[in-house]
């Protein structure tokens, strides 16, 4: 049985003897029409195999179609009475469906995918997807017996949408797309937009409302639009895998939940002092493996932690504690999950046809094709539905020099060059662009930032300069030379001075985050404390003396869970952190100092204000590589308040050692690595240092001070 289109056939249609009505009801053994509000019942025929039935029933004294219920009988000999859907008309409008096909309607989740509406008398689910090349699609489910010939959809010609509305259709119902493709084949598709999805390895969408969930974030929102300026605010953010922060051993190792999260982490980063969390993708994924990387269900947080109520109740947590929350975003790809977006209707439909453009071999996952209205529609408005309906304050867009370059990763004649020969992929900028117009224009206060590896021009830049338009770049460069520095034995790292001075000659070019993220502690490379040479003393140490220089350097911070804690093992995204280590004075004292990095961020001005100015900054200096010691400035909008910042990269103490400073003064030690509260020596200056008369570094006053081994200070004039 084949309609070309079921609402035409299906349902019921005016007829010289009264009013046909036809269903299709395979698994029923008869059925029955029950006219309202009389009940009078009309037995139907059945026509076929397939399951076809027909009556006749009277019209309206005004000859409308009478309202009517289905009874089936099944073959099992249970009774179920069900409304007809293919008695409403078409809930897509002209409009919506023109928006959606020139990759205009920004709010297509509420369009396309499961929604509860109101129809006439009857509420329901109405059910929509793009499948342009798809010979029939139902929605299929328990409600249905999985049958895809029982609410076969309505094809909205010429979109590639097809539609259907079901009465009376509860929240939970698990479901799925039923899609023959032109080739004959029957494939089951989750909802591309859907809201929520069983927990994996299970894969039906779920019908969920996600309207009633009550804030209590009002203060947080609010203010919100006026955070613009985190350009010259302080921004420390916490970068967390929600799967292994922390998981309860005595419940088979079990996840914590968000609402377990949003008590324990909330108040866990409201206490270290990072202002934002962020997270690796919580969007829904088949493959834990991939920590959320291999995104299928776009619109779904994970149900792995809990439901989409529980997950705003996170947010909601953290807007209370005076926390941002940032996700990963991931528009780079998609893996190739049979249930996924990969040959959606049969076809290449979200992604390219040519492999040389549609698959990222490194990673087995395939390219979206930006080029396509509906696809750029289908993530220009996920962006915005993340923002809008979770409150999110920001995202970091993963992998986006995969999404610029269209040889990326690949050999000579492994790619398609664009229109003008070059290796730039113009759709994906064009997309990338227009995605921070939108959610800078839409959403005042929030953030956009890029994980990108190459020296692109302007990817922090406004777009009608020519730039991306992220809020900020993540400086890869200086996680690598800073990384590469530490991971040498102090003796040799005289050799290797400009490994941290090189940072500074393109700290202005765009705004950056410094990173030290999960990917610098997977796959072999360690963990942070593991890379630092010599006994665990200097480990220990040097791991501080890091996390010192890192909030000192002009830019945003970024550290991943378990850095401030002195893991020692790489991150295992099967289990939890090893919070035990915090019974050792030496890792509770480096998490302690991370404690202090915050605080003295938040309520250090010199420190943030001027993160993307050349005039929060000056070396005092940067050339003393016989000693491995460097030494600088950083200013606030007001000059005259700054503080100075010296690093010892060798556990040799520097005794009378000389610096130059802006201003005659005593000058208080903010902050010292080595203190003993932090695990370490207590070597330092007593607290306090007053300036000399003796010129050093271009200025008329110098410290004589004591620099701790493997240590950093932080001295601010009283």
């Amino acid at each position: 049985m084949s309609f070309n289109d079921p609402f035409a056939v299906l349902g019921p249609h005016a007829g010289e003897a009264g009013i046909v009505i036809r269903t299709v009801q395979p698994a029923a053994s008869a059925v029955d029409v029950k006219v309202l509000p009389g009940g009078a019942i009309h037995p139907m025929t059945r026509l076929d195999a397939a399951g076809l039935y027909e009556t006749v029933v009277p019209a309206s004294p005004d000859l409308s179609v009478p309202d009517y219920r289905l009874r089936v009988t099944y073959n099992g000999g249970g009774v179920m009475e069900l409304d007809d859907p293919y008695r409403y008309g078409r809930v897509l409008t002209d409009f919506d469906l023109h928006l959606l096909g020139e990759g205009t309607h920004h709010r297509a989740f509420e369009k396309l995918g499961a929604h509860r509406v109101i129809l006439g008398q009857a509420t329901g689910v109405h059910f929509a997807v793009w499948a342009p090349d798809a010979d029939r699609v139902s929605v299929v489910g328990d409600f249905n017996g999985w049958d895809g010939r029982v609410h076969v959809m309505r094809l909205l010609v010429p979109s590639g949408i097809w539609e259907i509305f079901i009465p009376n259709l509860p929240d939970g119902e698990r479901y799925k797309f039923e899609i023959r493709t032109t080739a004959g084949a029957l494939v089951k598709k989750a909802d591309p937009f859907g809201f929520a999805f069983e927990v994996p390895p299970q894969s039906a969408s779920i019908v969920r409302d996600i309207s009633g969930y009550k804030w209590r974030d009002d203060a947080w929102m609010k203010a919100r639009p006026e955070r613009q300026t985190w350009l010259h605010r302080p921004l420390s953010i916490y970068e967390v895998h929600l799967g292994s922060w922390a998981r309860v051993p005595e419940e088979g190792n079990r996840f914590l939940t968000y609402r377990e999260l949003a008590h324990r982490l909330v108040a866990y980063v409201k206490d270290m002092g990072f202002t934002h969390i962020e997270l690796l993708p919580v969007m829904e994924h088949p493959f834990s493996g991939s920590w959320g990387y291999q995104v299928l269900g776009f619109f779904a947080p994970t149900s792995r932690f809990g439901s989409p109520e529980d997950f705003k109740h996170f947010v909601d947590e953290c807007h209370q504690a005076d926390i941002g929350v940032i996700l990963d975003w991931v528009p780079g790809h998609f893996p190739k999950d049979a249930h996924g977006l990969a040959q959606f209707d049969g076809t290449a439909l979200y992604e390219h046809a040519d492999p040389r453009q549609g698959e990222h071999q490194d990673w087995g996952t395939l390219i979206f094709n930006y080029g396509r209205n509906e696809v750029r529609n289908f993530l220009l408005s996920n962006a915005l539905f993340w923002l809008e309906e979770y409150h999110v304050d920001g995202l970091r867009v993963d992998a986006v020099a995969s999404m610029l370059y269209l040889d990326y990763s690949r050999k000579e004649g492994e790619w398609v060059p664009n229109a003008f020969g070059g290796r730039e992929n113009l759709d994906a900028v064009s997309f990338l662009q227009e995605m921070n117009r939108l959610t800078h224009g839409d959403f005042l206060g929030t953030v956009t930032a890029a994980e990108e590896s190459t020296s692109w021009p302007g990817v922090s830049r406004p777009v009608y300069g020519g730039g991306l338009g992220f809020s900020y770049k993540w400086n890869m460069g200086w996680m690598h030379d800073v990384l590469e520095y530490v991971g040498h034995d102090p003796v040799h790292r005289r050799w290797h001075h400009n490994l941290i001075t090189f940072s500074m000659l393109y700290a202005y070019s765009e705004n950056f985050i410094l990173p030290l993220s999960h990917d610098e502690v997977v796959h072999g490379k360690r963990a942070l404390l593991d890379k630092m040479p010599g006994d665990v003393w200097q480990k220990l140490a040097s791991l501080r003396l890091l996390f010192g220089y890192m909030f000192g350097h002009p830019g945003k911070k970024l550290l991943f869970m378990g850095g401030e804690i002195g893991q020692w093992r790489e991150w295992n995204h099967d289990r939890s952190l090893d919070w035990h280590l915090l019974g050792d004075p030496g890792h509770a004292g480096v998490r302690r100092f991370v404690q202090a990095l915050n605080w003295h961020l938040r309520h250090e001005p010199s420190l943030h204000e001027r993160d993307f100015d050349p005039e929060g900054f000056r070396w005092i200096d940067c050339n003393d590589n016989e000693n491995s010691v460097f030494s600088f400035v950083r200013f606030a909008r007001d000059r005259r308040d700054f503080v100075v910042m010296i690093f010892n990269f060798t556990p040799v103490p520097r005794n009378q050692y000389r610096v130059g400073v802006p201003e005659p003064g005593v000058y208080a030690e903010l902050l010292n690595s080595d203190g003993r509260v932090y695990g370490g020596s207590d070597l330092g200056n007593g607290g306090a240092v007053a300036s000399e008369p003796v010129p050093a570094h271009g200025f008329d006053q110098s410290l004589r001070l004591t620099v701790p081994p493997l240590g950093c200070l932080m001295l601010k004039k009283r």
